[in-house]
């Protein structure tokens, strides 16, 4: 079958779902721009920011795709092409879309707070406590498996390591020029572009070889200082000019699938077990972010919230932002599907699936005469920088879980750890302990506590809709599935872990596992109780 088939169907179901799916979830949610939203209500400077819709669009892209939607497909194709991409596309649309949009709306019309500040509204203080340890945890898995995957891509290219360093520097640059010197958006966009091109080439004459170890240790210290900067002089800028990174990288693999036209060689579907493994429930773990992430509410509901200028820009931030992680998933999947399963395991084994995907998307560049180094080089950049946003946004969320968690009630007293550089040393800290072990190893569990996270955010935002009168069955049955899907996986992974010894990655699981139940409980009461009466909406 051609690839260029496979790509063209995502991407017209993705523009029709915006359309019309997504017009109906606005109306249905009532959203309006007659609300004003957190980032001019409580406008901070440092957290509660507006920007343009664009600007945060790219902000929150970058932030919630990271490696996910291009590790867990590759990582799921084990299972065959057809299955994954089912996934992505069904997925992407009715669940990941759904989740995202709707948590976004959820935390606007709740201050910007956090999904926890809006179980403890709608569900109660126990059960806020008990989602910000799971979310926490789960941060802390986000953490360990973007770090581990970013230390392996800069040691498999280090040209993309250099251009990465670069970028960073550039990226503080633009955002003191944009918001300091009073740069027009347009020119900034101009002049950072080209000097985003310069850094890919500066990375290609001067590769920087360190060890993966060395790797993960500057990453650590990079995520702690990005972490508690003004999001204008780091988050923001630097999100913004990774979208355009991200806009490249489609478009050249769209344009070289149009001239090469690769024939797909993995099989389309390779057996309901493999490699120990069962198609339900470990597709829906492992393909992750590429068709719904529980990482996405809290990125949605812990900065986007914070910045969304117009609630109206919901829609193309929260779920377009989703649809456009759909194609790069599918992408993905096209990535590993041309070639075969030797070479497919030969690529794993050189740098992981972030370098089967810049090998792939290298050579489809090859075809309108980027040379394969080039493009391989600027791939991986892109990939690496959409990771490094997800690290500094999972740590500075795990920052304000513990900043929530700990605050006392009593003003004259101050727990040490409300401080938010205390909070983000124990994040980045605990996260990296776990890094230094393998993708492999860490990828399964962080995929089913985060579609356990989504599920729990389904649930959330399904309550609170009941609670305000407002139509929550576009959540009931995505909640029920994934609850479904998550909880079983995890009792298949605390199984193997189990008889592997590996004790830490046994605990993980059986604390997520207990906390989800408990949870769930809570809020089947919330969903299936005639005394919840619709209120007005905060706002």
């Amino acid at each position: 079958m051609n690839a260029l088939i496979l790509i063209l169907i995502s991407i017209v179901a993705f523009l029709v779902a915006y359309v019309t799916y997504g017009g109906w979830l606005t109306k249905q949610w009532g959203v309006e721009d007659k609300i004003i939203t957190p980032a001019h209500a409580s406008g901070d400077g440092v957290d509660y920011v507006p920007a343009k819709s664009p600007v945060l669009l790219g902000h929150h892209f970058a932030s919630i795709a990271g490696a996910g939607p291009i590790v867990g497909p590759i990582a799921a194709a084990i299972f065959g092409w057809i299955p994954v991409l089912l996934w992505i596309i069904v997925g992407s649309i009715f669940f990941g879309g759904v989740q995202d949009y709707g948590s976004l709306i959820a935390s606007i019309r709740h201050d910007g707070k956090s999904i926890g500040e809006v179980i403890q509204v709608n569900m109660g203080k126990q059960g806020k406590r008990l989602f910000a340890v799971f979310a926490w945890l789960t941060l802390l898995l986000v953490v360990a498996a973007f770090t581990n995957i970013v230390a392996n891509t800069f040691v498999s290219v280090p040209e993309a390591a250099t251009a990465s360093v670069l970028f960073i520097g550039l990226a503080i640059l633009f955002g003191f020029a944009i918001h300091r010197r009073g740069v027009s958006l347009k020119i900034g966009s101009v002049i950072g572009v080209v000097l985003l091109f310069g850094c890919i080439a500066l990375g290609n004459l001067f590769p920087l070889e360190l060890s993966r170890n060395l790797w993960i240790g500057i990453l650590l210290g990079y995520i702690f200082v990005a972490s508690v900067t003004p999001v204008w002089i780091l988050l923001q800028p630097r999100d913004y000019l990774n979208s355009f990174l991200l806009y490249f990288m489609i478009g050249g693999a769209v344009l070289g699938l149009l001239i090469t036209r690769p024939t797909i060689v993995l099989s389309g579907y390779s057996g309901f077990s493999v490699n120990g493994q069962y198609l339900f429930p470990m597709l829906f773990v492992l393909v992750a972010c590429g068709a719904i992430s529980g990482f996405h509410s809290l990125v949605g509901s812990g900065t986007t919230s914070k910045q969304l200028d117009k609630e109206s820009d919901a829609k193309v931030v929260g779920y377009g932002s989703m649809l456009i992680e759909g194609v790069l998933a599918t992408v993905a999947i096209i990535t590993a599907a041309y070639v075969t399963q030797d070479q497919l395991g030969a690529l794993l084994a050189a740098g992981g699936p972030v370098n089967v995907f810049s090998d792939g998307i290298g050579v489809f560049m090859t075809s309108f005469g980027i040379p394969f180094t080039v493009g391989k080089s600027f791939v991986a950049l892109a990939v690496s920088a959409f990771a490094l946003t997800s690290l500094d946004t999972a740590t500075r969320l795990g920052r304000f879980i513990l900043q929530e968690f700990f605050v006392q009630e009593d003003p004259g007293k101050k727990n040490p750890i409300t401080n938010m550089y205390v909070a983000t040393g124990i994040t980045a800290g605990l996260g990296g302990l776990l890094a230094v072990t393998s993708w492999q190893a860490i990828w399964p569990i962080f995929g089913a506590a985060n579609q356990l996270l989504a599920a729990l955010a389904l649930m959330a935002v399904a309550v609170w809709l009941k609670k305000i009168g407002r139509n929550n069955k576009m959540f009931i049955f995505p909640m029920v599935f994934m609850f479904s899907v998550t909880l079983l996986a995890l009792g298949f992974l605390i199984q193997s872990n189990f008889a592997s010894g590996n004790w830490i990655l046994v605990i993980f699981p059986v604390v997520l596992f207990l906390l989800a139940l408990v949870l769930a409980y809570q809020g089947y009461v919330h969903l299936s109780s005639d005394k919840m009466k619709a209120k007005p909406e905060v706002s």
